[in-house]
This record gives C-alpha cells, sequence and structure tokens, in this order.
C-alpha cells in the first residue's frame, strides 16, 4: 500500500467509529432533554474532554504550533490566556449553572436559562439570544467544513468540495441523529485522539533531534528569543489583548452548555481537573510540536513553507503512514469536534429558544427530537452553502464570533450566577451593546490596538449593572430560586 492508502484508512476508520458512536447514541435518545442535554447524565471524562475538544478546533494542531515555530514562546500568550480562562470557568460557572439551570425550570439551554432566570416576560432575552447564536453559530459552522474541505484536499488531493461533503455528512449524520449524547461522545474520543497525537509528536520527535541540550541549542541557532515570553516583538498591549482570549470562554454556548450536562455537582470538580490537566498537556504537545520541528529542520536543513502545517509534516517524518494518518484523524477530529458541538448548540436555539418561545406551540417530545434534527439539517445545508466558495471570507468571522459570544453572553452568565439584582432590561442592554462594542471595534483599526473582547465584556458589564440597579424591584420568586440554587450547592458539594 502506498503512504496516502495508509494515511485514508486511518481517516477512514475514524470516521466509521463517529458513524457508530453516533448511532449507540442515537439508541439511548428518547425525548428532547436527552436529544438537546444528553438527560443530564454525563460522567465528569466525557464532560471535561468533550468541552475541551468542541473548544479548540484546528488552531490547536495548526495555528498554535505554526504561531510558535514562525515567532517562538511570544505567541504562547493566547494559550496561558485560555488555560486561566478556562479554569475560571470551570471554576466559577460549571457549578453554579449545573444547579441553577435545573432549579430554574430545568433549563436547557442558555437563551431559556436567562428567560426563566430573569423572568422576562417579553421573552426578547431568550429570541435575542437565540438570533445571537443562530446567525454566529451558522457561520462557526461554515468556517469549520470550509477547513474539512481544505483537509482533504491539501492532504489527500481531493477536490475541496468533496472535502467538504465528506465532512459535513459524517458530522452532521451523527449530530442529526445522536444528538447531544453523540456530540459528547464523540467528542471524548477526538479529544483522547488529539491529546495522543500532541503528545506523541514531541516526545519521540526529541529523540530524532539528539535529546533536549542539542535541541536547545538547535531551536537558538535558529532564533535566540524563541523561548522568550517577552521577546523584542511583544508590546503590553499584545499581551493584554492574547491572555483577554479566556475572557471570551464564560459567553461560548457550546462549551458551557456541558456544565449543564453533567451528572452533578461533585462530579464538576474532577471534570475540571481532567479538563485542565488535558488542557495544559496538550497546549504543551503543541508547543513542543513547534520547537522540536524547528531543531529538526535546522539540524537536516531545509524548511516547510506553511508553518501551520508542522504537525503533519512531523507526523510523517517520525511515523509509519498508517500512524501519521491517525495524526491526520487528530486534525479532522479537532475541526468535526467543534461543527458538531455548534451544530447541536445552534438547533437547541432554533427550536427550544425561537420556535417553542415565539409560537408556544404544546406538543409531544418526540415532535421537538424531530424538529431539533430538521434544525441541524437546515443550519447544516446553509453553513455548506456559505463555505461552498473556498476563498469565502467566513473564516474572518471566527475571531469575532469567539469576541462576540464572550462580550454577550459572558458577563451576563456571571451576573445572573452572582447578583441576584440582575434584571431582564439590565442582561438585555449589556448583552446588546456588548456585542456591538465587539464588532464595531472589530471592524476598526482600534482591534490592532487591542482584542475587542476587552472593551465588549467591560462596557456589557458596567451596562448591565447600572441598569439592573435603576429598573430592580424585589422579587421573591427570583430570590427564593437564587438562595435555593446556594443551599443546594452546597449540600452537593458536602456530598
Amino acid at each position: 500500500m502506498s503512504d496516502h492508502a495508509f494515511q485514508l484508512l486511518a481517516i477512514i476508520i475514524y470516521m466509521l467509529a463517529m458513524i457508530i458512536i453516533g448511532w449507540f447514541a442515537y439508541r439511548k435518545t428518547t425525548n428532547l432533554n436527552d436529544y438537546m442535554l444528553g438527560g443530564r447524565d454525563l460522567g465528569p471524562a466525557v464532560t471535561a474532554l468533550s468541552a475541551g475538544a468542541a473548544d479548540m478546533s484546528g488552531w490547536l494542531l495548526m495555528g498554535l504550533p505554526g504561531a510558535i515555530y514562525a515567532a517562538g514562546l511570544v505567541e504562547a500568550w493566547i494559550a496561558i490566556g485560555l488555560t486561566v480562562g478556562a479554569w475560571l470557568n470551570w471554576y466559577l460557572v460549571a457549578p453554579r449553572l449545573r444547579v441553577y439551570t435545573q432549579i430554574s425550570k430545568d433549563s436547557i439551554t442558555i437563551p431559556s436559562f436567562l428567560d426563566n432566570r430573569l423572568r422576562d416576560n417579553t421573552k426578547l432575552i431568550r429570541i435575542v439570544s437565540g438570533i445571537v447564536i443562530l446567525v454566529f453559530f451558522t457561520f462557526y459552522v461554515s468556517s469549520g467544513m470550509v477547513s474539512g474541505g481544505k483537509f482533504f484536499q491539501s492532504s489527500f488531493g481531493f477536490d475541496y468540495h468533496t472535502g467538504l461533503i465528506i465532512v459535513s455528512v459524517v458530522t452532521v449524520g451523527y449530530t442529526l441523529f445522536g444528538g447531544f449524547l453523540a456530540v459528547s461522545y464523540t467528542d471524548f474520543l477526538q479529544g483522547l485522539i488529539m491529546f495522543l497525537a500532541l503528545v506523541l509528536v514531541p516526545t519521540i520527535g526529541i529523540f530524532f533531534t539528539g535529546g533536549i541540550g542539542e535541541t536547545i541549542d538547535s531551536i537558538k541557532a535558529v532564533n535566540p528569543e524563541q523561548f522568550s515570553l517577552f521577546a523584542s516583538t511583544a508590546t503590553a498591549a499584545g499581551i493584554i489583548s492574547s491572555v483577554a482570549w479566556g475572557l471570551g470562554y464564560f459567553g461560548q454556548p457550546h462549551i458551557i452548555v456541558r456544565f449543564m450536562a453533567i451528572k452533578s455537582v461533585k462530579e464538576t470538580k474532577q471534570a475540571r481537573r481532567i479538563g485542565i490537566g488535558w488542557m495544559i498537556l496538550s497546549l504543551a504537545g503543541a508547543i513542543g510540536t513547534a520547537l522540536v520541528g524547528l531543531a529538526y529542520f535546522q539540524q537536516n536543513g531545509g524548511t516547510i513553507d506553511d508553518p501551520e502545517t508542522i504537525f503533519i509534516v512531523m507526523g510523517q517524518i517520525l511515523f509509519h503512514p498508517f500512524v501519521a494518518g491517525i495524526m491526520l484523524a487528530a486534525i479532522l477530529a479537532a475541526i468535526m469536534s467543534t461543527i458538531s458541538s455548534q451544530l447541536i448548540v445552534t438547533s437547541s436555539a432554533l427550536i427550544e429558544d425561537m420556535y417553542r418561545a415565539l409560537f408556544k406551540k404544546e406538543a409531544s417530545d418526540r415532535h421537538y427530537v424531530m424538529s431539533g434534527r430538521i434544525a441541524v439539517l437546515i443550519v447544516a445545508i446553509v453553513a455548506a452553502i456559505l463555505g461552498w466558495n473556498p476563498n469565502s471570507s467566513i473564516l474572518d468571522l471566527v475571531g469575532f464570533a469567539w469576541a462576540g459570544f464572550g462580550a454577550a453572553f459572558g458577563p451576563t452568565i456571571l451576573l445572573a450566577l452572582y447578583w441576584k439584582k440582575l434584571t431582564n432590561i439590565g442582561a438585555l442592554v449589556g448583552m446588546i451593546v456588548g456585542a456591538v462594542v465587539a464588532f464595531v471595534w472589530g471592524q476598526s483599526a482600534l482591534t490592532d490596538v487591542l482584542y475587542e473582547i476587552v472593551p465588549g465584556f467591560i462596557i456589557n458589564l458596567i451596562l448591565a449593572v447600572i441598569v439592573s440597579l435603576i429598573t430592580y424591584k424585589p422579587n421573591t420568586e427570583i430570590e427564593k430560586e437564587f438562595n435555593d440554587t446556594l443551599e443546594l450547592l452546597n449540600s452537593e458539594r458536602e456530598k
């Protein structure tokens, strides 16, 4: 067999595994709660790794190693900010959101939680939140499909559209039938594949470069500042902007929905340890891959045209073609795990937060599960159409989407969980203005000075507090839910 045949075989085995898991999840999905939230029965390991895999996407295996290879550890500030942000998200948001969403009318989506928590009789928060999720995640899903098309094009010489269709059909297939459970189980496996690949490449690679000492010397021969977090190219504003990516975690619906689905509050601590451990080792592996790759090419001559392919190139140099195919599957796993997570959240927003909220239609769970599957299909088709042009500018929206969600939902979620005086008007004003500020800032030259999530997040927080203080009226139901949440949270932790 040729090298490409071995690699393609690994990809086919990986995709078959995804479809089998989707079928297994389909057999376990019986109602809307199962389809949208997995019956709130996820274990800590599945919760942790599925959240991590949904979060990282192809950036972990291509974007970060490419940046480190080209510029050194000065590009690691985003990784540091993301790690701190993820830890704070697990610590501050996960336990409270798990309890509060259950107490507040068993909310199964972020918009429905905000609606129930704030007693928003106008349903504006639910609808606006649903629209924001629907619009931006459709573009986000499309960008993932574009990445999938380009993956097959660059790795196997497939036509771009053929690659896009393959990734779309497999991902939509297991998401559509298996719902949240399929997404979580496949993300768990994909997280394992990503982790093993990122640990193996630098570990094996360092033997090829003569050990730690020789590797470090070779790297310094290329760039004396390669190991410096404060290289001459670093600026204070640049470091703040990079670290500020961590703020985005508090408002990412496809990540924090995992906190709502975990089996119990007690298991959030174990999940946090697993998730942050996975994240630190994976990020270290991505950085190590770039550094070992730099040393390898310094010692053996030559270079690579695109630094973002360093993980792929090193995998093909170091391993048998079948194992190199598994390395390629890790990239595909990163892409598909994010697409599937965003699809199920978008489906939830469309059915639970818009269709159900607007029409108040009383129907069976079977009706809503089927509607959810139709929603997944519709969103996927629209996303595929948007991504049909390989030169589409949709990929430019990915960075904005992270900032937009973080600025729109982040302060709102934190205030809803920790401040009983937050009002529906305060939340709505803060959410809309935060998203608008992030958008306008991101489209201006100011984004070169400071990442747009910083002003968007801060202005949302300030406005939500001020408007809430002006419009606050005591509400016994809201206060009871808030106090009940704290009581249940404390009792769960003591178990």
